[in-house]
């Protein structure tokens, strides 16, 4: 298999770079101006895509359904993790680790990740369909 140039790797997280800022914009945006089932709901779709953002800056040259999957898997480790109250307590003293982490087990996110991961893969997948 052949291997794109430097250049192209740059390029990719470049993109991806761009995306994970614009997708903490959306957030920002959707916490300021929504709150109830959309805020929460949109923010889970959210952070899953942040997370293939971060996932194809990391791994440039991975296909989009990898980078998909991937975010999806560590989205739900994250939700899983929360059984075991471990985020809450970290959550408790860290900004960061609530953002990042959460603190409560919440069956709907699950399916909302897998919207974010979803929607990341169309974007993706059309994206790279049109830089060839």
């Amino acid at each position: 298999m052949r291997r794109p140039p430097p250049t192209r790797d740059l390029a990719a997280r470049a993109v991806a770079a761009g995306a994970a800022l614009a997708t903490v914009a959306a957030g920002l945006a959707v916490r300021a101006g929504a709150d109830g089932v959309f805020a929460k709901y949109a923010g889970s779709a959210l952070y899953t895509v942040l997370l293939c953002a971060l996932v194809a800056f990391c791994a440039p040259r991975a296909r989009p359904l990898v980078v998909a999957a991937t975010a999806l898997g560590l989205s739900w480790a994250v939700e899983f993790a929360q059984l075991t109250g471990v985020p809450a307590e970290l959550s408790a003293h860290s900004t960061a680790a609530r953002l990042i982490l959460g603190s409560t087990f919440n069956a709907p996110d699950l399916f909302w990740y897998a919207v974010g991961a979803a929607a990341a893969w169309a974007v993706h997948a059309g994206a790279t369909r049109l830089s060839r």
